[in-house]
C-alpha cells in the first residue's frame, strides 16, 4: 500500500519503520528532515513538506505533536487535504483534540475524501515492537481499509465506533487515566519513603500483588528509579492533554475535577524547570514536597 507517514518523532520515527518492515511503500516527511534521513537507507522515500508527501497517497498517516502541528501539515495551503488523492484516507493517528477532529472530518469529506482516527497507546519501546495497542474510529469501510497499516503498528486494534473524535476522547481519556497513575504513585512512593520504606522494594511489592498491570509497572520503575531522562512522553505533552481532556469534558458539561489537579500539578512541575523531563516527573514534585531530595 502507498503510504506518506508525517511525523517522526519519538513515535513516529519506529512506527514508520514497521509499516517499512510489512513491505509498504512509505514516504516520510518531518519538520526537521534530519529525523527523516535514517529511513531513507530502510527503504523509505523522503519528501520535502507534508503535501509532497501525500501526493497519490493511498493512506496518509499523521503522528504529530498536537492540534497547531496537524492544522499546519493538514489544513494550510499545499497540506496534506488540498492535495490528498480523492478517495484517499487520511489516518489521524495524533493525540488531538475533538474539535479539530470533527474539522478535518468535515474538510476532508467536502474534498471527496476520507478520514479517521487511530490514536495509540503505548511507549517508545512498545512502538519499536510493534506492540501498540490502537483505538480506531470512522465509517466501516475506512477502518476496514486501514487495517493493515493499523496491525502493521500495533497488536491489536479495537474499533471504537463510527464516528471520528470516538477515539479522539478515548485516547484523551486514556492518557487522563495514566496520569491519575503517576499521581498516585509519586504521592505514594513520596509518603513510603518518608518511612524509610525503600522505593524499589515498595513498587516490587505493588506491582507483584494488587497492582500487576503494566502501566503501574512501567510507571513505578521510573519512579523508583527517578529516571525522569530522557523523557519518553514529555511533562508539556501530558499538560497538553489534560488540556484537551477537560476541554472535551466541558463540551458535553462532564467535570474532571482530577484533571483539573494534574494539569495544575504539571504546570508546577514546567514552573520548576521540568519541561524536558518525561511527564513521570510529577512523582519528583510530589517528592519535593513531601521534603524528599
Amino acid at each position: 500500500m502507498k503510504v506518506a507517514f508525517i511525523g517522526l518523532g519519538n513515535m513516529g520515527t519506529p512506527m514508520a519503520q514497521n509499516l517499512i518492515r510489512a513491505g509498504h511503500d512509505v514516504t516520510v516527511w518531518n519538520r526537521t528532515p534530519a529525523k527523516a534521513e535514517p529511513l531513507k537507507s530502510q527503504g523509505a522515500k523522503l519528501a520535502k513538506s507534508a503535501g509532497e508527501a501525500a501526493k497519490g497517497a493511498e493512506i496518509a498517516i499523521t503522528m504529530l505533536a498536537d492540534d497547531n502541528a496537524v492544522e499546519s501539515a493538514v489544513l494550510h495551503s499545499e497540506g496534506v487535504a488540498e492535495v490528498l488523492p480523492k478517495g484517499a484516507l487520511h489516518v489521524s493517528m495524533s493525540t488531538i483534540s475533538v474539535a479539530l477532529s470533527r474539522k478535518l472530518a468535515e474538510e476532508h469529506r467536502e474534498r471527496g475524501q476520507h478520514y479517521m482516527t487511530a490514536p495509540v497507546f503505548g511507549r517508545p519501546e512498545a512502538a519499536e515492537a510493534a506492540k501498540l495497542f490502537i483505538a480506531a474510529a470512522g465509517e466501516k469501510s475506512a477502518v476496514e481499509r486501514a487495517m493493515p497499516v493499523l496491525e502493521a503498528m500495533g497488536q491489536r486494534v479495537f474499533v471504537m465506533g463510527d464516528k471520528p473524535e470516538m477515539a479522539n476522547v478515548v485516547k484523551l481519556t486514556g492518557n487522563f487515566m495514566i496520569a491519575t497513575v503517576i499521581e498516585s504513585l509519586g504521592e505514594a512512593v513520596a509518603l513510603a519513603r518518608k518511612y524509610n520504606v525503600d522505593a524499589h522494594t515498595y513498587i516490587e511489592f505493588l506491582t507483584n500483588s494488587l497492582f500487576a498491570a503494566p502501566v503501574y509497572k512501567t510507571y513505578g520503575g521510573l519512579i523508583a528509579d527517578e529516571k525522569y531522562k530522557p523523557a519518553g512522553f514529555r511533562i508539556r505533552l501530558g499538560l497538553k492533554d489534560m488540556r484537551l481532556a477537560i476541554a472535551a469534558a466541558e463540551g458535553v458539561d462532564a467535570a474532571l475535577p482530577l484533571a483539573s489537579m494534574i494539569r495544575d500539578h504539571m504546570l508546577t512541575a514546567i514552573a520548576r524547570g521540568m519541561e524536558d523531563m518525561d511527564w513521570s516527573a510529577t512523582a519528583k514534585l510530589a517528592a519535593e514536597n513531601a521534603g524528599l531530595r
